[in-house]
This record gives structure tokens, sequence and C-alpha cells, in this order.
């Protein structure tokens, strides 16, 4: 994980040891929040292959596996790819489209894309064409100043969102609840909501409070190795329901995937 990309940091020296219990700390959050917990092997080979929410967007309808905007993250797709083959149908994001899933927000029936330097018009358009058939909507969202789109929003409850307002426009994500993040704090915008819980830095303690005064649990925890590497808690995971449609219910069951 040293040798991770990083775009908006410098690099410092990551602990792995404390990096791999922070790790297991975030899965045992997913367990005790309720999910089924399927690990993946490490791949050594490829330093940013912890972050695998980057790698696959997952509906209840289709999985997409996206064409990461750093060509070092190419070749975690296929392992991601067959991981989920077991729960939904499997396409995938073709050249020269890229699409990073850490740019991905979906707040019911729409899904927002940041348009950040990972994520490109063929990509989103890619995305549009998979999705627009279950009833999807996709809507470009312009970035500034952070990685992807997630890392300035997250979807923190029903209809709430919490946003770095320098870094994106809350208002065209048509929240009923806008929670604006600390300014002494900008990178606290990432939280990953699980069920009527968000999972959420130990980093941040006057976003948090924010959080809370709002009425959101909040399950903390400390992830500071893996912040070195650019990664936040919704990047080291992928989260659906394992229930998906079935094959004879697929409107695009005619068509061809991409």
């Amino acid at each position: 994980m040293g040798a991770c990309e990083l775009t908006h940091l410098p690099r410092v020296s990551i602990d792995l040891a404390l990096a791999a219990v922070q790790h297991r700390a975030y899965e045992q959050a997913l367990a005790e929040l309720g999910c089924e917990v399927v690990s993946m092997p490490a791949n050594p080979e490829l330093p940013d292959s912890v972050f695998v929410e980057d790698v696959a967007v997952v509906l209840d309808e289709i999985a997409v596996v996206t064409r990461p905007g750093a060509a070092s993250r190419r070749a975690e797709a296929a392992p991601l790819a067959e991981a989920l083959v077991p729960y939904r149908r499997v396409t995938s994001i073709a050249a020269p489209g890229m699409l990073d899933g850490g740019d991905v927000l979906k707040i019911g029936r729409r899904i927002f894309v940041g348009t950040s330097a990972r994520s490109n018009e063929s990509g989103i358009e890619q995305l549009r064409a998979v999705v627009w058939p279950y009833g999807y909507s996709v809507t470009e969202v312009p970035v500034q100043g952070c990685l992807h789109l997630k890392s300035a929003v997250t979807e923190v409850g029903p209809e709430t969102i919490l946003v770095n307002p320098a870094w994106v426009d809350g208002r065209l994500f048509g929240a009923a609840r806008v929670i604006e993040v600390d300014p002494a704090e900008p990178y606290a915008a990432n939280g990953l909501r699980v069920g009527a819980s968000v999972i959420y830095p130990a980093s941040f303690p006057a976003t948090r409070a924010r959080l809370e005064a709002a009425g959101i649990a909040v399950y903390v925890i400390d992830v500071s190795e893996l912040q070195k590497a650019e990664g936040a808690v919704t990047c080291c995971s992928v989260i659906f329901s394992a229930a998906s449609l079935e094959e004879d219910e697929d409107p695009r069951a005619e068509q061809e995937t991409l």
C-alpha cells in the first residue's frame, strides 16, 4: 500500500501492520451493522486493491465493473468481477472509458457521477447506457479540489447528504437535508451508510458532532493509515443486497453487454 496512487496528498510512511488492524476493525464494523463480509485475497502487486469500491458499481439489478482512471489499477477488475459473478450478472466499462466507483453516488434511482480526473465522458456514457433500462438516471457532477465525488459528498441518511461545499455544490443532489462538514475538516464528507448507521472516521470529531446533532447514529473507527493512501470509509467495500433480479426479469436480456 505504500506504493499506492496519490493525487492530492503528499506521500508519507504508512504503518502496514496498523493499517491491517484498522482494516479488520472496519470489517468488524460492517459485520456488527448486519453485513455478511466476504473478504477477497490480498494482492501485494496491486497496492490500491484494498480500495475495492473504485472497481465496481453494484446495483440491485446488475454489477458494472469499472475501468479505473489510474492505469496501475486496471488489473484489479478481473478478480473483483469473478467475485461478483455469484451475486449479479456482470458487465464492464470498455476503453476508452474510465470510471472510478468513488465517483459514483447512488441516491434512490438517481446516480450522480463526478467528472474527476479518474472518470471521463465515455465511462459515464457507458454507465448510463447500462443502467437506464432499469429506471436509473445518471447526472454528471463537477468536482474540484478532491480525488472523487464521494470525497466531497456522501449519503448519510434518508434524503440526507454530508457535503464539503468547497468541493461540490450540495444543491445539485436534491436532498431534503444537507449537512456541511466543519470547515476545519475538508476531508470529512466521506461517511459509509449501512442501514440506519454511518461508519465514520475518528479523525473528524467536529463534523461527527454535526452528524450526531442531526440525529444520525455514528459508528466511529480509526482509519488513519488508510487515509494516508487517500482512502476513506466508503472505499474499502462494495455493499449490496445479496438478492437480485432473476435473469428472466432483466430488460436487457436480449442485448449485448458492453
